[in-house]
């Protein structure tokens, strides 16, 4: 039986194609719900009320037992996970996760690989929309999952900062998408952006680069696409150099993410890295 290819995956792939060309490498493919502003009377980022600590640990709870299905149902494929040493040397600090962002599970799978080792304390940067606006099952895991969304508003993003550096004081593990927008079944490292770096600095804190590559399973999902099995590179820990000025210490991990990243790429599909032919 033939299933045909989801239409808007389609142009999704076709606005992969056109950003890549214009080099607009952190601009959002999707079509999101439009962004409501997050406030900072909107959001408990370290779950200072009663509510939410009962809200996240019941909805956390939902939340791994919903990965697990879809592992159990094919859904999500985990084939290897490769260097879980690195994270294992670096459970007693605090640690700022960068990996790359090509499907809306890829966070799942980084939530299974540390879920033996910290449970469900994993720590997720998010975009401010997903968090004031998408609805239902996801609308829950996107807002008492342990969330750190951004903000439009200059007040609420203090109150995130702050959060960040109250976290990763205390040892706490935080996911952060350095490229930002979510490129669907991209394969290539895209160059990263400084927020994930300028959180790492700000505590002095190690970068744990992970980069997740795919292949096709025989199994077709429901958009029509082969699901991919995915092999979780997780790479040597990124150390602040206390001998950099912050600007060249933020450069710094930030290059050296996005080398390791486009090595492992590189190793692993057997071909140079090449972005299509810019378009002027």
């Amino acid at each position: 039986m033939c299933i045909e290819k989801d239409k808007e995956r389609l142009a999704v792939l076709a606005r992969i194609d056109e950003y890549e060309r214009k080099r607009w490498f952190n601009k959002d493919v999707e079509n999101d719900p439009p962004t409501i502003p997050l406030t900072a009377d909107k959001v408990d980022y370290l779950q200072k009320k009663l509510k939410n600590k009962i809200l996240s640990y019941f909805i956390n709870k939902k939340a791994y037992k919903f990965i697990l299905d879809l592992i159990k149902n094919g859904q999500l494929v985990i084939k290897e996970i490769k260097g879980i040493e690195n994270f294992e040397k670096l459970l007693d600090q605090g640690v700022i996760l960068t990996c790359n962002h090509f499907n809306a599970f890829d966070n799942f799978a980084i939530h299974n690989m540390v879920h033996p080792y910290i449970g469900t304390n994993l720590y997720k940067v998010i975009r401010e929309g997903n968090f004031t606006s998408f609805p239902g099952l996801y609308g829950l895991f996107f807002r008492h999952c342990n969330t750190l969304p951004l903000s439009s508003n200059f007040s609420c993003m203090k109150l995130f900062i702050d959060a960040v550096a109250t976290l990763l004081k205390k040892k706490q593990k935080i996911l952060v998408y350095a490229e930002q927008g979510m490129w669907w079944n991209y394969r290539k490292p895209r160059p990263l952006t400084n927020g994930a770096f300028n959180l790492a600095v700000n505590s002095m804190a190690p970068v744990l680069p992970i980069f997740i590559t795919m292949e096709d399973t025989d199994k077709i999902g429901g958009d029509g696409f082969p699901i991919q099995a995915y092999t979780i590179n997780v790479l040597e820990p990124i150390y602040p150099d206390p001998n950099k000025s912050r600007k060249e210490n933020i450069e710094y991990m930030r290059d050296k993410n996005y080398d390791m990243w486009k090595e492992v790429y590189e190793k692993t599909y057997g071909i140079p890295l090449e972005y299509l032919p810019e378009e002027k």
